[in-house]
């Protein structure tokens, strides 16, 4: 599984090195939502910041509207902030007077959660770049080059792909379709392999594994399971061309824009990582052949598949995110 990734966080880089311009109206779209959705789509302040650079009229109208609902955000996290504050204080008073596993809970909650707030609010207000902004999770929207019109357009898209004919509700019953298994592209995945194709471009990709698989032991007797994250690179650096499936929903009385990233057996390293599954990354010169399956066989397909970058991904224990 792709726990969550990095993208390719600057945008001019994204532009020259894979020719690819952004749909405005459907980044548009995806900003102006209606209140109940909008609060919903979270998308990687470094995406938002191409908005902020670009110097497009339409995409200065849309970094007005992330303004706005920053500015929203940020009431909202100020009264939760005070919210914990006191809190705080609360826990803080009754333990000088006694000590009381609520009281200690209390305290170590709210302190945690005062200081996730803090960083938010940063967040919201904060110009340099960060490498925390890049990062997307399933759920969270990200980049998707597909083609449109004979060219390659940039789309954000949810990471967690609907699938033709489901509804919200059907959809919650299987949580993880961010990842499309390569051996169910033909059958869970079959109104959507060979039809609609997309490449995220990523820097890094994230992997939840079992800290006894990655120390190559078994639990000890007694020993509960305890949940290790790494993050992957790739070595040689560079950005890779991840394989992905999209597909576009109706939502009400707009379009919901949603993917997969496709998925293998792992390599070696990742394997010897501990983990079981590992992204597809494509060729540079199968990009466009990707992007158009239409008339492509399915073993063609897969031979796109199959041709990857000699490439070995590194790992080291990821930093708190």
């Amino acid at each position: 599984m792709c726990y969550s990734a990095m993208i390719q966080a600057d945008y001019q880089k994204f532009v020259r090195h894979h020719g690819a311009i952004m749909s405005l109206e459907d980044f548009a779209r995806n900003v102006w939502a209606a209140p109940d959705r909008a609060r919903k789509r979270r998308r990687p302040k470094a995406m938002e910041d191409w908005l902020r650079l670009s110097d497009e009229p339409r995409a200065q109208q849309i970094w007005g509207e992330i303004l706005r609902q920053r500015a929203e955000r940020e009431l909202e996290l100020q009264e939760e902030l005070f919210k914990q504050k006191r809190r705080l204080a609360d826990a803080e008073r009754a333990l000088l007077t006694k000590t009381t596993k609520k009281a200690e809970e209390d305290r170590r909650i709210s302190t945690d959660k005062i200081g996730k707030l803090k960083i938010d609010l940063d967040d919201l207000q904060r110009v340099e770049p960060k490498v925390r902004d890049a990062r997307f999770f399933p759920g969270n929207y990200a980049p998707v080059i597909v083609i449109e019109d004979g060219r390659r357009v940039v789309k954000p898209m949810r990471y967690q792909c609907r699938l033709p004919g489901w509804t919200e509700a059907v959809e919650r019953k299987y949580p993880r379709t961010y990842n499309a298994r390569r051996d169910s592209l033909g059958k869970a995945w079959r109104e959507l392999f060979g039809v609609r194709h997309g490449i995220i471009v990523l820097t890094s990709f994230y992997e939840n594994v079992e800290k006894h698989n990655l120390e190559h032991r078994d639990l000890a007797a007694g020993e509960e399971s305890q949940n290790v994250v790494l993050e992957f690179r790739p070595e040689p650096v560079h950005d890779m061309l991840v394989a992905c499936l999209w597909n576009a929903s109706p939502e009400g009385d707009e379009e919901l824009l949603s993917f997969a990233v496709i998925t293998d057996e792992p390599t070696p390293e990742i394997a010897a990582a501990g983990h079981d599954r590992a992204i597809i990354e494509l060729s540079a010169r199968n990009i466009d052949a990707w992007l158009t399956p239409e008339h492509r066989t399915h073993v063609e397909l897969g031979e796109i598949l199959d041709e990857r970058p000699e490439v070995a991904y590194q790992h080291k224990v990821a930093a708190a995110a």
